[in-house]
């Protein structure tokens, strides 16, 4: 068959869909990859699918710039005649599903957690669950990345229950990110890393003030930001706020990597503050990698750590609470980290693996194949 897949960057697709792609060609099916041109595009390619640059306002709540985009939509589907488009992300989710469902292309999308538009409320919040009401009323499958924005989407009325799905996350590659041994210095030089896009909603305000409180006890440690500045989002942490952070000498930004595996193995524990996500795809590449995580008792975050096996979960939106909770994991033992380490990568291999998630589009392409 053919097949679309739309996203709102081509960084998010080289980075979180390869496998997902290369294993849609492997079996057969031609696949374009849909998104706005960025510096990523060109690595399509070496997956072997086609990229179609799609211009859009990702952020933006302006009527008109949706429209445009649902029109290219479309344009894209009347032109390319697909057999099935694979949404991602809100606006290729809600715009690209009703150019689809338009045309009677078949429908399967992908709610990778619900982002700050549902953590916080408002006119923006209705519209987003109206817009999403009527995108997701005719999909053949609902893929969700944890139980709670399921049941949310149902209880709400924006999909029915008999399509829905439950994937863990985008998974992870489990021969790409492979067990790293860990540093033995104990506190001394020891590094707590959060990888993400640098956004207040992700808990950076948080990490920042739990740095403080946890330098003033433990001048040696480190407390390291690796991810992308000046992203476009209304939560985006901006280069001089960065700039005044780590002037005060608390934490210390790393910019941001292609490769993140050299990072996670610097680290001795990852941490991410969230206030809400899907399934994290750093927290799933730390575990991976045998290293013990510190990450909010939130939604998308809970499911990837066993709460004292293989990190510790803290209370949402609480500096204090964060820096309690990396204090006691300074105070572990080589010996308790390790063990932590090989729990999250047993966990890993029994629950986010990235052939879990290929399989069950496998499937779900087969029984559209099959109609």
């Amino acid at each position: 068959m053919k097949v679309i897949i739309g996203l709102n960057t081509a960084w998010n697709l080289v980075n979180f869909r390869a496998g997902l792609i290369r294993a849609l060609v492997a079996h057969g099916h031609e696949v374009v990859a849909v998104a706005p041109q960025d510096d990523y595009a060109s690595q399509l390619r070496g997956l072997g699918c086609r990229f179609v640059p799609m211009p859009m306002d990702n952020q933006g709540t302006h009527p008109v710039r949706d429209v445009l985009l649902f029109w290219r939509f479309l344009k894209l589907f009347l032109r390319e005649r697909p057999d099935v488009y694979l949404g991602y992300t809100v606006k290729p989710n809600v715009y690209g599903s009703l150019a689809a469902h338009l045309l009677g292309v078949k429908v399967i999308n992908n709610i990778a957690g619900l982002g700050a538009v549902f953590i916080h409320d408002g006119w923006l919040v209705k519209l987003v669950r109206v817009l999403y009401r009527v995108a997701l009323r005719k999909s053949t499958k609902v893929f969700f990345q944890n139980a709670d924005d399921r049941d949310l989407f149902i209880a709400s009325g924006l999909v029915r229950a008999q399509v829905t799905g439950l994937i863990p996350g985008s998974g992870i590659d489990l021969i790409r990110f492979v067990p790293m041994p860990l540093r033995v210095d104990g506190a001394l030089g020891f590094r707590f890393l959060l990888i993400a896009r640098m956004l207040r909603d992700k808990g950076l305000l948080e990490y920042v003030e739990a740095a403080q409180i946890l330098r003033t006890r433990w001048p040696q440690v480190e407390c390291c930001l690796l991810g992308f500045l000046d992203v476009q989002n209304p939560a985006a942490i901006s280069s001089e706020q960065m700039k005044e952070w780590v002037r005060q000498g608390h934490v210390n930004y790393l910019g941001v990597s292609d490769d993140v595996r050299p990072h996670i193995a610097d680290a001795d524990c990852v941490v991410l503050p969230s206030y809400r996500e899907g399934t994290p795809r750093t927290l799933l590449e730390a575990a991976a990698m045998g290293r013990p995580i510190v990450t909010t008792d939130a939604v998308g975050c809970r499911e990837v750590v066993d709460d004292g096996h293989n990190g510790f979960l803290c209370k949402v939106r609480n500096a204090t609470d964060l820096a309690d909770k990396m204090e006691k994991m300074l105070g572990l033992s080589v010996d308790q980290r390790l063990e932590m380490g090989a729990y999250g990568r047993k966990k890993m291999e029994l629950e986010f693996d990235e052939q879990l998630v290929i399989d069950q589009y496998l499937v779900a392409l087969s029984g559209i194949s099959a109609q």
